[in-house]
């Protein structure tokens, strides 16, 4: 279940899911929840993974890779589909594009 879009539109995405050999039902909304929940982490954390990497990503699913999925089958739906889909993914790249705070540091 993706919350936003129109019943049309996940008939489309469990379509797509059901033939597309690089998906499995649900993987859509997998991915929109691994990113949603990657976005809203702290800075710190995002951070440590890029320098490090995440161990549970191999268990529990990469968030990049989710991302990269989203933009994958949103070219392959249909117009009203896509821009249902993108209007979703846009709200959650807006958490991830706004600025970082300033960082205080030692003031003394």
């Amino acid at each position: 279940m993706i919350d936003g879009v129109s019943a049309r539109t996940l008939s489309e995405i469990a379509r797509l899911e059901r033939t597309r050999n690089y998906l499995h039902p649900g993987a859509v909304a997998d991915a929109i929840r691994l990113w949603k929940s990657y976005v809203h982490r702290p800075a710190r954390e995002l951070w440590h993974d890029y320098e490090w990497g995440n161990v549970h990503w191999y268990c529990c699913g990469d968030p990049l890779e989710g991302r990269l999925l989203l933009d994958t089958v949103m070219q392959a739906m249909s117009p009203q589909g896509a821009r249902e889909l993108r209007r979703i993914v846009s709200r959650i790249d807006a958490v991830w594009n706004l600025p970082s705070p300033p960082y205080v540091g030692d003031r003394g």
